[in-house]
């Protein structure tokens, strides 16, 4: 089906997008739903090691976040918020994982200059993005966190603070034991 506009003819599956979208600047993604499973993946950590990521989420609390680019300062802001709460994090049993299309090099080096105590995912062909519906605005992640128990999400935060993402996610995990 096909909508006319004078002689141009356009295909209906763009009639719903934004101009943005069009262009291909944003992807807007539909987010994973609470109670999905979380994604079998094999992602690429800042060392380089390859994991399958549901299988280190099985068993407790997991939390993927997702941020645009290492070392910029609002991404610098939501990871050390995550850094400064990495000891309760850890007495809660919470594995936490930061995702961005930045390749391992540059994540380990951002892991490294704001001593972050957790794994970075290089997620630069957007494969885990896309699995989890994360929208992309030119090319780089749109800021969201996902909270597993048990492999399963029982929390997300869509709009991704910086400064107090580790309270919010706290926070939930205690409404939720």
């Amino acid at each position: 089906m096909e909508n006319s506009f004078g002689n141009c003819q356009i295909p209906v599956q763009y009639c719903s997008m934004s101009l943005l979208q069009w262009l291909g600047f944003k992807d807007r993604g539909i987010p994973l739903q609470e109670g999905a499973r979380l994604p079998r993946v094999q992602v690429r950590d800042d060392q380089e090691h390859l994991f399958y990521l549901d299988e280190v989420g099985r068993v407790g609390w997991t939390l993927v976040y997702f941020y645009p680019k290492a070392d910029t300062p609002g991404c610098t802001a939501q990871a050390c918020s995550l850094r400064d709460h990495f000891q309760e994090f850890s007495s809660l049993g919470v594995k936490v994982f930061g995702v961005s299309r930045d390749r391992p090099p540059a994540l380990k080096k951002f892991k490294s200059k704001y001593s972050l105590p957790f794994l970075m995912i290089s997620d630069f062909d957007s494969r885990l993005m896309n699995l989890f519906g994360v929208p992309k605005w030119f090319g780089f992640a749109s800021r969201q966190a996902f909270l597993f128990k048990e492999g399963v999400l029982i929390w997300r935060d869509l709009v991704g603070s910086t400064r107090t993402q580790a309270d919010e996610v706290l926070r939930a995990i205690r409404e939720r034991s």
